[in-house]
């Protein structure tokens, strides 16, 4: 299969069974989203969902978050991973945003980056959340998927390497959804340790099914 077959065979699965995805972050409004990423870090989407609401409730606004101690901000982030970096960089965040951007989330990468716990995945995440942009945030599951399934080469060994390449390979009006469906198939399926290849409806297009075929046949 040529590197064109497998990313058309993966566009006409995903197509097929998952023609509009979503994130599983919940939010209501861009700010929402971006308190919601930043959060995300490192952290899994269900434990994020479980604290923003109360979060969202006490500090709608980056108005609010703005005029928030650092220490507030932690006691309704305290659950997640790293606390005490991601309440400062909440604080930090919500006052550029009203400093900065008229209270308002910016929609270009560049802009995005300079908010405090904002980097490249993120501000892709948000532009091709909200804005559908062409922008393909390469977090863990990305990384790992991609790179077993063939989408890009081993030597892809940075998240920069494998966006760069995953952008130039599928259609730029799909970017924003393959970012979901690869998020989604390595949350689920391809999973880090014991990837669920028995039911994995894309093992005739990946490199890693093929090479480990025999072994993962064998697993009860």
């Amino acid at each position: 299969m040529t590197l064109k077959e497998r990313y058309q065979y993966v566009i006409n699965y995903f197509s097929e069974h998952l023609p509009e995805p979503e994130t599983e972050l919940m939010y209501d409004n861009p700010f929402q989203l971006l308190i919601a990423v930043v959060l995300s870090a490192q952290c899994t989407d269900k434990r994020v969902n479980m604290v923003t609401p109360e979060l969202f409730k006490r500090f709608p606004t980056p108005g609010k978050l703005a005029d928030a101690e650092v220490a507030e901000v932690f006691e309704y982030i305290k659950s997640i991973s790293y606390p005490n970096n991601k309440a400062k960089h909440l604080v930090g965040l919500g006052t550029m945003l009203m400093r900065d951007f008229d209270g308002r989330v910016p929609m270009t990468v560049d802009e995005l980056i300079r908010l405090p716990g904002v980097g490249r995945k993120t501000a892709n995440v948000i532009t091709s959340v909200l804005d559908n942009q062409p922008n393909m945030a390469v977090d863990t599951h990305v990384f790992r998927v991609s790179r077993r399934i063939g989408l890009v080469p081993l030597t892809a060994n940075t998240p920069v390497k494998v966006e760069k390449i995953l952008i130039t390979h599928f259609p730029k009006a799909l970017i924003h959804k393959a970012h979901h469906w690869l998020i989604l198939h390595g949350r689920y399926i391809c999973l880090a340790r014991t990837p669920r290849c028995g039911v994995c409806p894309l093992t005739s297009a990946c490199k890693y099914y093929h090479k480990h075929k025999t072994a993962l046949q064998q697993q009860p």
